[in-house]
């Protein structure tokens, strides 16, 4: 037991393991029985505070209480005072660490729990939100690291400095990534769209589900999501069907040219009347539009008050439906590409006494 290692006996040795051991296992299982009690709680009844202990709980992590442990063990020991410092400054670097993963958390919660209140009744707070919530993480592990660089004993207002000299060569290296941060804040104060938006962007279309710093994420009508770069996005065509307050539409349709001309001329009132019949709309007009090739063809446009697509889509199926009920009433045959082919009856007989005479001269 009198044998020395780094200055400490054996027995002081195995005192600070067992302390650091001890440290660590008395922790995990003090995480371990507070999370298992609280999580029914929370299940059952999902309070603010709790959720937000159990969720601090689980994200704490393993790394975080070895250091603590082995800090509190080494103190059984008399160590160099450069190692001591190392062991400090380690400990302080884990606690930093684990610091920031609490408060990265506790942000997302709040952003995201405001977020979610907001969507309801003002989807620019919502969107705004967002992008405060990554810019305020963004400055807390930016804090985390000077702290960092500071215990570890680096010169801070040097780096900081330093950064003035090196900012062009940097900017001019992650200029893409700045373009798609400045284009991030662009959407946010601007608002071309909002998170809940439904938008066609050049061919593509979806639901606007997040805005990010570089990418704004879009859940397409087939399910997958689509990811846009916040430059190209804000360089492209966008087409928010969100702010359709109603949407106008435009159909036609095409009637056969046997159609007597008193049935033409009540085409557009039948339409009329068929379209004034349904809820939520508006009429604007219906004309005789042109003579097709094979149709006489009609032009009706109205107004849908609503700018639910599945709205629209029921109230025009509904005006077709209507249409072709109407027109079988009155009569009216729907036209379809056909062509008609007319023979002279007159120049047959001389075709066929021509031809008798040749085969008799053969």
């Amino acid at each position: 037991m009198n044998h020395q290692i780094y200055g400490n006996t054996l027995l002081s040795w195995v005192i600070a393991c067992a302390v650091g051991v001890s440290v660590f296992f008395v922790s995990m299982l003090i995480k371990k029985r507070i999370s298992s009690r609280l999580e029914p709680i929370v299940q059952k009844k999902p309070l603010p505070p709790l959720k937000v202990a159990l969720e601090l709980l689980r994200h704490t992590k393993v790394f975080f209480l070895v250091v603590v442990a082995i800090f509190f063990g080494l103190h059984a020991l008399s160590l160099p005072p450069a190692l001591y410092r190392a062991i400090s400054i380690l400990t302080v670097l884990a606690f930093l660490f684990q610091m920031a993963i609490w408060f990265d958390w506790l942000i997302y919660y709040f952003v995201s729990r405001y977020v979610e209140r907001a969507m309801v009744r003002d989807a620019a707070a919502a969107t705004t939100a967002k992008a405060l919530g990554i810019v305020l993480r963004l400055i807390l592990w930016a804090l985390i690291l000077l702290l960092a660089l500071d215990n570890m004993g680096i010169d801070v207002t040097a780096v900081v400095a330093g950064l003035g000299i090196g900012g062009l060569a940097v900017a001019l290296a992650v200029q893409n990534i700045l373009g798609d941060l400045f284009s991030s804040f662009s959407i946010v104060l601007d608002k071309p769209f909002l998170v809940g938006d439904f938008i066609i962007v050049d061919d593509l279309m979806g639901t606007v589900e997040h805005v990010g710093l570089k990418t704004t994420r879009l859940r397409s009508l087939s399910g997958e999501q689509l990811v846009f770069s916040n430059t190209d996005l804000l360089r492209a065509r966008i087409r928010n069907y969100k702010r359709m307050y109603e949407r106008r539409v435009v159909f036609s349709f095409g009637v056969i040219y046997q159609t007597p001309s008193e049935k033409l001329s009540a085409i557009p009132d039948i339409v009329k009347a068929i379209i004034t019949s349904q809820e939520r709309t508006r009429f604007d007009r219906a004309h005789f539009l042109k003579f097709g090739n094979s149709s006489l063809d009609f032009e009706a446009v109205y107004y849908v008050l609503s700018p639910d697509y599945n709205v629209y889509m029921d109230t025009q199926q509904a005006i077709n439906l209507a249409i072709y009920e109407r027109f079988a009433e009155e009569g009216i045959e729907f036209a379809y590409p056909t062509q008609t082919i007319y023979l002279k009856a007159e120049a047959l007989p001389s075709q066929l006494v021509q031809g008798e005479a040749t085969n008799e001269a053969q």
